[in-house]
């Protein structure tokens, strides 16, 4: 799929089919976002996949917005050192994934992490070091659904020279 066809098709997937994703397609989605800038080339990332379903449910489950996590058959926990840009670069890393995913004909969706209640507790689950923050929780699946949502037209948020 084209770059530019994925950054404009790409939609939340909350629905996911009970069929495995293959190891290496993973591997080829988290190695994008291991490619994602990064400030001074710190890359502070750190991911972990989960495909166990009992793990898979504790992390649904602990999330407030996330229960859909338990039905996918992947999640990537993105997880960052803290550094100055840890926010930016992690934010980076979880949307090459979340383009990388289309790309190969999967869905995603990214659930909050960092300042959620709920980080330090997912952090301990996935036996993250002391000190690491939570980014992104990155459910990964075929697609059980076709979500369309409407985004804001390009001529209400576009402004030359000043806003």
């Amino acid at each position: 799929m084209d770059a530019i066809e994925v950054l404009k098709t790409r939609r939340s997937v909350r629905a996911y089919k009970r069929e495995a994703v293959p190891r290496k397609t993973i591997e080829d989605i988290v190695d994008c976002g291991r490619l994602a800038a990064t400030a001074v080339n710190i890359q502070p990332w750190e991911f972990v996949v989960v495909t166990d379903p009992e793990a898979l449910r504790s992390i649904a489950n602990t999330t407030d917005f996330g229960g859909f996590i338990a039905d996918a058959p992947a999640c990537v926990v993105v997880i960052c050192r803290q550094t100055q840009y840890y926010l930016e670069d992690g934010s980076a890393a979880t949307e090459n994934i979340l383009l990388a995913a289309p790309a190969h004909g999967l869905g995603s969706c990214w659930v909050a992490g960092d300042k959620k209640p709920y980080a330090v507790e997912i952090c301990r689950l996935v036996g993250a070091p002391r000190g690491h923050r939570l980014m992104s929780l990155v459910p990964i699946g075929y697609p059980a659904e076709t979500p369309i949502k409407s985004k804001r037209p390009l001529s209400d948020i576009l402004h030359w020279e000043k806003y």
